[in-house]
């Protein structure tokens, strides 16, 4: 299937490992091009190699875009390197406080990451997709956003992205822009939540999770996240717009 995305430009953040990059790879395959951001310069410059390989114009960029330098950073290397974004993937998540006893701090960096880092990207790249009557707005949340589960915080931040992006794609929804959120599962990968949790836990403890939450008895992997990315990207998603989509083996319980 021709996705129609040869010749785009794409802005992945944290695309240097994780979900990020298996977007960055899914979207690199079809043709597009890939600005990537992360904090981390080994591993952005690996991802970078990799993504090159594939045949693309790639872009790397070293920035936080907890912060509005590090999101005006990473835009404006972006569209240094490759033009006007087309399709924006909000990727950066994680969270500090799990509980009502989080502290300010552990509440304002979860939602800096999870969110506002998102909106403030969105701001950036809305315009000139508005202008060109083209433009895929893609954020990765969790089951979690969905349905009760995971620390407070993160769950409180997951919540309000599906809700944002719901209100926005409705905002925009005659402009030939889309908006949709992409809700994981427990994904494991290296280095990420869930590769920590297998290795610093006993096989038991590991196992019982496995039993109780993992109906296909294994945990999820990023590559079906990637490819869901590449196709919300795609000209053959111009009817989805303010969608969540699981991908989650069947773990989550909601019945919407």
């Amino acid at each position: 299937m021709d996705m129609g995305l040869a010749g785009k430009s794409a802005l992945v953040t944290g695309g240097s490992r994780g979900l990020g990059r298996q977007a960055a790879l899914a979207l690199a395959k079809e043709g597009c091009n890939i600005a990537i951001c992360a904090r981390g310069r080994e591993s952005l410059d690996q991802t970078v190699a990799e993504l090159r390989a594939l045949g693309v114009q790639v872009a790397g960029v070293q920035a936080d875009v907890t912060t509005l330098e590090g999101t005006q950073t990473a835009h404006s290397g972006a569209i240094q390197a490759l033009g006007p974004v087309d399709v924006l993937v909000n990727n950066v998540g994680g969270s500090t406080g799990r509980d009502f006893s989080a502290a300010d701090d552990a509440w304002n960096h979860t939602l800096q990451l999870n969110l506002f880092s998102g909106i403030r990207l969105i701001r950036l790249c809305l315009p000139s997709m508005k202008e060109r009557r083209w433009g895929r707005i893609i954020s990765i949340s969790s089951i979690y956003g969905r349905e009760y589960g995971g620390g407070l915080t993160y769950m409180t931040a997951k919540a309000s992205l599906i809700a944002f992006s719901k209100h926005l794609a409705l905002e925009v929804a005659g402009t030939g822009v889309t908006v949709n959120t992409v809700a994981p599962g427990s994904i494991a990968f290296p280095g990420g939540g869930w590769d920590r949790f297998q290795r610093e836990n006993p096989k038991e403890v590991v196992e019982e999770f496995v039993r109780n939450n993992l109906p296909m008895g294994r945990f999820g992997w990023p590559e079906p996240i990637g490819a869901l990315v590449a196709f919300l990207a795609s000209v053959h998603a111009d009817l989805l717009t303010g969608a969540c989509i699981n991908v989650d083996g069947g773990q989550s319980r909601s019945l919407i």
